[in-house]
């Protein structure tokens, strides 16, 4: 007997296979049941018959509770009207657990109580296709790094300083020392691209913002790519060609889960083509002109770094990813570098629905210039001695940028909160399951 996975099915037509997982529905009357068992990598209709099953076995099978675990063995058959595109003709069954009566049922629920219950709520149709989603995203991001030379060198999370001030991070103690979790792991990527060249770190970061938007969360996953000798269009056409490739492999690769989730193919297929690129001076006209003719209402003004409402119009009237550059270095790092006119040599990339998905620039790779820029922000020099010395010791142009999982896959799936495409959400109102 051959063990399958629901996704694999349309490939064993006509042979005898055997399922393992979990009963989504149950439906049918008299001799006929059709029976919805999911097992992760999608859901499949299993046709049960009374005939072919047995009076005490097709009894179990109707007692069969949402939730609860089975294997069953029968025949592949390909039907365009099932889902995945084959369904299973049941000759035998064998109940692993019958579960509890299911918390979650087909009524509405609030996102509270579904939150609470985030263990359970992940086996939904919807929350399955965007943690395969979510998986594929990672996956492209670093097939595409790795495919261009790029090495994992991951940064620690717990440091011992700030990457851009204190105000955001949550302080601990490091027995008897004060320590950080980290907010990003640019800098230790600056140091280890200075060893290998080009290399990306990846996981957790965390932020102490009292944001209650639908973009934010306390915890997060970024990817951050960082490459020696590179200008501000290597970094750019980096981050471009990363989130194209992303597009591509979702389009290719994740078609059920897209229908799952609602989100037409067609919207990507448009995002994925060269993004425009403006300085921040032109995105600042275009806004204030919008804003005159009443096209939408904003607090911004020149100078200001751009807001929610500011990042959905940009997005909207590109209709695709915009890049924004050369900023007002007022509201970027310390560790930007800047152009002849005093810009930040940064670059914002904002998506249509999801704004701000990405931030990267060119890092100042002068000595005394960063020192300066470290005393100006009244940040500890002996702190940052270490990342000092990266530019006493070859310093080369460098730069990278850091990307959220969260925001991409909030994006391409059209899901308006991030807080449904992580697995256990984190935010300011919320630490629990």
């Amino acid at each position: 007997m051959r063990d399958v996975r629901v996704q694999e099915l349309s490939s064993h037509d006509g042979e005898q296979v055997r399922l393992k997982g979990w009963v989504y529905n149950l439906r049918g009357k008299g001799k006929l049941l059709f029976l919805l068992l999911r097992d992760g990598s999608g859901i499949c209709q299993c046709v049960v018959l009374k005939n072919e099953l047995g009076e005490e076995a097709f009894q179990v099978a109707k007692g069969l509770t949402q939730e609860s675990s089975l294997q069953v063995t029968g025949t592949v058959k390909l039907d365009e009207r099932a889902p995945g595109g084959a369904e299973l003709k049941v000759d035998g069954i064998e109940v692993v657990q019958i579960a509890e009566p299911y918390p979650i049922t087909k009524k509405e629920h609030g996102p509270g109580f579904l939150l609470d219950h985030r263990h359970l709520w992940l086996r939904s149709k919807r929350q399955m296709a965007l943690m395969r989603l979510r998986h594929r995203v990672v996956q492209s991001f670093r097939d595409f790094l790795d495919g261009e030379g790029f090495l994992c060198v991951d940064s620690p999370i717990f440091t011992p300083n700030a990457c851009e001030g204190t105000s955001t991070l949550f302080e601990t103690d490091y027995f008897g020392e004060r320590a950080y979790l980290s907010q990003s792991g640019q800098l230790y990527a600056e140091a280890s691209a200075m060893a290998l060249g080009r290399v990306y770190c990846f996981g957790p970061t965390f932020r102490a913002e009292k944001s209650k938007t639908r973009r934010h969360l306390t915890e997060f996953w970024m990817l951050e790519p960082e490459m020696a000798f590179a200008d501000l269009d290597d970094v750019c056409d980096l981050a471009e060609g990363m989130l194209r490739h992303t597009i591509s492999q979702v389009l290719e690769r994740n078609a059920q889960d897209l229908a799952d989730l609602e989100q037409d193919p067609a919207r990507l297929e448009g995002w994925n083509r060269a993004f425009p690129r403006l300085p921040y001076d032109d995105a600042a006209q275009l806004l204030l002109q919008w804003k005159a003719e009443g096209k939408y209402e904003s607090d911004f003004e020149p100078g200001d770094d751009l807001g929610a409402p500011d990042e959905s119009m940009l997005g909207e009237h590109y209709g695709c990813p915009v890049m924004v550059t050369h900023w007002p270095a007022a509201v970027k790092a310390f560790y930007m570098k800047r152009d002849e006119q005093g810009r930040a040599l940064g670059v914002d990339i904002i998506a249509p629905t999801a704004g701000e998905i990405v931030g990267g620039a060119v890092r100042e790779d002068d000595h005394d210039v960063l020192l300066q820029r470290i005393q100006e922000h009244q940040l500890p020099v002996e702190a940052f001695q270490w990342y000092l010395d990266l530019r006493r010791f070859g310093s080369v142009p460098h730069g990278g940028f850091g990307i959220g999982v969260e925001r991409t896959v909030s994006w391409l799936s059209g899901v308006e909160h991030v807080r449904e495409c992580i697995p256990f959400p984190r935010t300011i109102q919320r630490l629990s399951p």
